[in-house]
């Protein structure tokens, strides 16, 4: 009989350990290939340098057109109100870096600052690390760019 209750015993202490598991999968969003028409579309800058969020009321929207290899930023960064820059981009990839992004503003506005590397691309984020400065990270998630900054 003694054998017995330590078998249920047993049985039951397995049992909650297996019930117990912290084990558990974090779902893992898949990475995307980084191309003209996974990146396209209209993406709101969440955090930058090194994770720091936008302050508050600030905004950057970035609009990416797959179409034309366009760009157009609406942000009021420097201004109270919105600012739109336009100009087209390129991504190439090279053999270190992977894909890199670079843009150059129209009217003969220069290029952009930095060139990036698109380190991670998913459906929903994408995240930039500048070729020069591996701490200039910029964080973009996929959001619809209000209407009324159009």
């Amino acid at each position: 009989m003694k054998k017995n209750w330590f078998y249920l015993l047993l049985m039951l202490f397995s049992v909650a350990f297996v019930a117990c598991s912290e084990d558990e999968e974090e779902y893992v969003e898949p990475q995307l290939e980084v191309t003209l028409h996974n990146v396209s579309g209209e993406w709101k800058l969440q955090s930058w340098a090194n994770g720091k969020p936008l302050a508050e009321g600030s905004y950057l929207y970035l609009e990416l057109v797959r179409k034309d290899a366009t760009f157009a930023i609406y942000d009021n960064l420097d201004s109270f109100q919105t600012v739109v820059t336009k100009g087209r981009f390129v991504i190439e990839t090279d053999p270190e870096l992977g894909a890199v992004i670079r843009g150059e503003y129209e009217a003969g506005g220069g290029d952009w600052n930095h060139r990036y590397i698109i380190r991670s691309l998913t459906a929903r984020e994408m995240v930039w690390v500048a070729t020069d400065d591996p701490r200039d990270v910029s964080v973009y998630v996929r959001e619809e760019i209000p209407a009324e900054l159009k």
